[in-house]
């Protein structure tokens, strides 16, 4: 039987250090039927130059402009023939045997579209790291939140996520995608540009019954904030825009309108705690990305059926705040619906 082909796509602008830091171990994957397109989004560190002269066997392709995340990446996507294709940030390292795991699941089921690995800190390698940790879920308004990590809390591993289990989302920091499968929904979507453009890919693939699972038997190390930080008021307006579209997108209108309604007044609540206390550009960055949420709606058309619902029936700003919950295995199990498991969160 033939090894099936893997195009491992790096998206990176004015990145060297961190390419230089983490390219090498994506290099020395264990794969034999292999391919790595390094994407350089119109950099001036000279990162072209120095991936041509390291590792001349990496395919590189090299935009005009900044492309961002989506197009970059849609673009890289649309120009492979291959049967998976591995989404890695360029400060993602990972073990020489990544692959394996992530390929082996994926050939078990031509309904499994996506798979993570565990993504741990690269810094704190006991540690989940924030961008999807052990699998990602979303609550009942839209919130995400994963195995591992509740906001800005993230968990020590000391195994306690090892099962492999199905997930609302997978971290587009590292996932294997079935190529056939992005045939059938489309790619990432390039009106989001930055961020949750992965949860919204996820989301419509289950629609369309495909599973999304996370095998921690892969491990990878994220630096992470290497294009925003988690603190930077540009990328909570992409979190919060991106997410309210998101929701229309993928929601029945009667749904998302008892949703929105909930989410305005969350989301302004904080958005106007942030201003009490001097964090206006925070404040301004909420207001903003709901205002520009709704410029953009006419791009898209809301779903009829309520197929693939977010799995946590909870609602997790909530039990962190008031409940004061920081593990994942803290949420009562009951909550969360939809998604096929061991009969366990953990």
């Amino acid at each position: 039987m033939e090894t099936p082909h893997v195009a491992v796509i790096i998206v990176s602008y004015n990145g060297l250090p961190i390419v230089q830091q983490c390219l090498p171990t994506v290099a020395q994957t264990k794969w034999e039927n292999l391919q790595i397109v390094f994407v350089d989004n119109h950099s001036s560190d000279d990162s072209v130059g120095w991936v041509r002269e390291h590792f001349p066997n990496i395919q590189i392709l090299s935009n005009p402009d900044n492309w961002l995340f989506s197009r970059a990446n849609n673009e890289a996507i649309r120009q492979t023939e291959c049967d998976y294709v591995a989404l890695l940030n360029n400060d993602v390292a990972v073990s020489d045997d990544w692959l394996e795991p992530l390929v082996k699941r994926a050939e078990s089921s031509s309904r499994i579209a996506v798979l993570q690995p565990k993504i741990l800190q690269f810094h704190r390698r006991s540690h989940f790291e924030y961008a999807g940790a052990s699998g990602g879920f979303l609550d009942q308004l839209g919130y995400p939140l994963a195995r591992g990590r509740i906001f800005e809390h993230t968990e020590e591993d000391v195994g306690q996520y090892d099962t492999s289990i199905g997930i609302d989302w997978a971290s587009g920091a590292a996932m294997l995608l079935r190529r056939s499968a992005l045939d059938d929904v489309g790619l990432l979507d390039e009106f989001f540009e930055l961020h949750m453009e992965e949860i919204d890919l996820c989301w419509r693939l289950r629609r369309a019954g495909y599973k999304i699972e996370v095998v921690p038997e892969s491990k990878v190390f994220h630096i992470g904030g290497a294009t925003l930080s988690r603190t930077s008021h540009r990328k909570l307006y992409y979190n919060i825009r991106n997410n309210i579209l998101m929701l229309y997108k993928n929601l029945p209108p009667v749904q998302f309108r008892a949703v929105f309604f909930q989410r305005v007044i969350l989301d302004y609540s904080i958005g106007l705690a942030w201003l009490l206390t001097g964090k206006w550009r925070q404040s301004l960055a909420v207001l903003r990305g709901y205002l520009d949420a709704h410029k953009m709606k006419h791009h898209y058309s809301p779903p009829i059926n309520a197929a693939a619902l977010p799995s946590y029936r909870g609602r997790i700003l909530l039990d962190y705040l008031l409940l004061r919950h920081r593990h994942f295995s803290d949420l009562p199990i009951k909550r969360l619906k939809n998604t096929p498991s061991s009969g366990n969160i953990q």
